[in-house]
């Protein structure tokens, strides 16, 4: 493996980062992590998390921003990444009420002229997927590539989820390839192999991560965020068997 640095999303950690931010962060870095993406920081400022982050040695992979805040709030949130230090901010999720046709098409709309705002100012601004882009519309073709083909691949870059893609009957090597240097953010997290096909640990599972690395390597991923969306054992018992898992990967 080429060394594409680790992140964890903190999404992950949200129960512990909820009660010790600071210790949360301690923790991560002592579990070699490289860097965190954030989901809030965790009722501190922009500089108080940098002081904390040059504190641990991590660094801010990118920070995921609800699209209200984005659509409200766009001058603050490029900012707070030029204060961490983070050089992506990620539209992570689509509420259900904002699903409707008409609601993708004004998002695609959004998405590039707020990717072109961000662009302007050196931050990227990345889509991340779940299953349910992955629908498709009455033309045969997927939500989540209607939104690529439609938006400027300067504008926006995808984070592609590979759980969410392998839920959803997708390839996420084909994916990779798809949209070649456009995936600067992979999450890698894997899935059970029984019917309920639930979030597993890395190498533990059903979906092929050693080939998503390698795919990735080749397609210019610049980082690998590892996250789990729920855990049955502890989460940093959780994080920290995908993290050995990837770095018996790179011992070979």
């Amino acid at each position: 493996m080429k060394n594409i640095p680790i992140a964890v999303q903190m999404f992950t950690l949200r129960e512990e980062s909820a009660q010790d931010f600071a210790g949360t962060l301690k923790k991560v870095a002592e579990l070699g992590f490289d860097g965190v993406e954030f989901a809030g920081y965790g009722g501190l400022t922009a500089k108080e998390v940098r002081v904390l982050l040059d504190e641990l040695g991590l660094r801010a992979a990118a920070s995921h921003v609800p699209l209200e805040e984005l659509e409200n709030n766009l001058y603050q949130v490029i900012e707070n990444q030029k204060v961490l230090g983070s050089n992506y901010v990620v539209c992570p999720y689509l509420m259900p009420n904002r699903r409707s046709i008409e609601d993708y098409k004004a998002l695609i709309t959004f998405l590039d002229q707020a990717g072109e705002k961000c662009r302007q100012e050196g931050i990227t601004l990345c889509y991340h997927n779940h299953d349910f882009e992955l629908e498709r519309l009455s033309n045969g073709q997927t939500i989540l590539e209607t939104i690529f083909d439609k938006t400027h691949s300067i504008n926006v870059k995808a984070e592609l989820d590979v759980y969410w893609l392998t839920k959803a009957g997708e390839n996420p090597v084909e994916w990779i390839n798809r949209h070649r240097n456009r995936t600067p953010l992979i999450h890698l997290k894997d899935m059970t192999t029984d019917e309920e096909q639930f979030f597993a640990e890395l190498g533990t599972g059903g979906v092929d991560i050693e080939a998503v690395l390698q795919t990735g390597k080749e397609n210019g991923v610049e980082w690998w965020v590892i996250e789990q969306d729920v855990c049955r054992r502890s989460p940093f018992e959780s994080i920290e068997i995908s993290m050995n898992y990837l770095k018996s990967l790179k011992d070979n």
